[in-house]
């Protein structure tokens, strides 16, 4: 394979592999560096079908499929005695059906090694410590961590996929404010040890805390045994006298009758970590010879799992925006992959802020739903958030704020 160009992508996460896998399959020179080995943990476990298609498309799937992942087949929304849920199979937007739930580390690992086969270059544990982009080509200096040896690395373009890292953002003064409020999440896996007979863990759980209907924990079952665990609210909520992380998550659970009642056999076997503020948002998610995919340009929210999916679709944006631009064509990367990236990006917002302000979970755990409206739900619950031939996608702020009047008003 001649190779047409070089590109330089940061971070060897999903949407690093996928960046690099899909430029490289089109005979570009693709090396990524990533600051760390792998396998390491990550949370974003829950993947959405939306992303299957762009496991796909870099020809990954087969690998995927043959992992033994958790295979996830819809979402669980529970408050008290409310229970509602979706079948990504009932959906209004063609494409996959079911996608999985992934311990991040084997995941991760998967991709980066499916990648490697397909002829990306990875170097491991390589920081990058400086960006100069004033030249007729990027320059990036990085750093190894093992030794503190220093390189300079030339490409034609580069793509930052460095997620909560924001490489490029940080570098370049790019960073700005989300609008979301801080929020927090306590977190871990354990063995759940779950026995209840009608536990599906074929669903991702989503339940609202009995009291506190802006607070939410999420149970992520995998397919050996374990789940990832968590709860996320506003800060404030969480300022307890407990320094021990464990000691938060599990007072929370125990708030939560039918959360507390379906682990009650739970081994905490694994520290609990937290993180806070993750909410991000960027002045550009391009500039003269880079771009931004995924975490690296905005991070909105955990609810709904869209941070992969949005990371792998900006990954597949980029790569032929980019294809294009080395091709001899004059590619407008505000048009062709900042705003159709964003479109999906302020769908997936519009759920997340109605979610938090109570009138997604009226229209969720409303007692009489439309099948043709619930379908159209559950394919921005699925990650299809980019189908504009879905009225929740076209109009999402005038569609989904009458249907919250409506189920409110019933």
């Amino acid at each position: 394979m001649a190779d047409k160009g070089e590109v330089i992508i940061i971070g060897a996460g999903p949407a690093g592999s996928i960046a690099a896998t899909l430029l490289r399959n089109k005979g570009y020179q693709t090396t990524i560096v990533e600051r760390d080995t792998f396998p390491r943990f990550s949370i974003g476990e829950s993947l959405l079908p939306q992303c299957m298609e762009f496991i796909e498309q870099a020809g990954m799937l087969q690998a995927v499929q043959a992992a033994g992942f958790q295979l996830k087949t819809g979402a669980a929304f529970l408050h008290g005695d409310k229970h509602s849920e979706f079948c990504f199979a009932d959906k209004f937007t063609h494409g996959f059906d079911s996608t999985y739930q992934v311990q991040r580390d084997r995941f991760d690992a998967l991709l980066a090694d499916e990648a490697q086969r397909m002829g990306v270059d990875i170097r491991w544990q390589q920081e990058v410590i400086a960006a100069d982009f004033s030249g007729d080509k990027p320059v990036l200096t990085t750093q190894a961590r093992a030794t503190g040896q220093t390189a300079r690395l030339t490409a034609d373009f580069v793509l930052d996929a460095s997620g909560y890292g924001r490489v490029l953002p940080r570098l370049l003064d790019l960073e700005k404010p989300s609008g979301f409020p801080v929020r927090q999440a306590f977190f871990t896996h354990i063995e759940d040890r779950i026995d209840d007979a009608g536990y599906d863990r074929n669903k991702i759980r989503i339940i609202v805390h009995p009291e506190l209907t802006d607070v939410w924990y999420w149970l992520i079952p995998f397919s050996n045994g374990r789940c990832s665990l968590g709860v996320v609210g506003e800060a404030e909520v969480f300022n307890r006298p407990e320094v021990d992380r464990k000691a938060v998550l599990q007072h929370f659970v125990a708030q939560e009758p039918v959360l507390a009642a379906l682990l009650k056999n739970a081994l905490f076997d694994t520290p609990v970590n937290s993180i806070s503020g993750y909410s991000a948002n960027v002045k550009s998610l391009y500039g003269k010879g880079f771009a931004l995919l995924g975490n690296a340009g905005e991070f909105l929210d955990p609810v709904f799992s869209s941070g992969v999916t949005i990371a792998m679709k900006s990954a597949s944006l980029a790569a032929d925006v980019l294809d294009r631009q080395f091709n001899g064509q004059s590619p407008d990367w505000q048009t062709e992959f900042a705003y159709p990236l964003q479109k999906g990006v302020e769908t997936f917002r519009t759920f997340v802020t109605s979610w938090y302000e109570g009138g997604l979970q009226d229209v969720v755990f409303y007692a009489q739903q439309q099948p043709n409206i619930k379908a159209m739900v559950c394919s921005i619950l699925a990650g299809y958030a980019w189908d504009e031939a879905n009225p929740y996608v076209k109009n999402s702020q005038l569609r989904l704020k009458t249907l919250v009047e409506l189920c409110r008003e019933a």
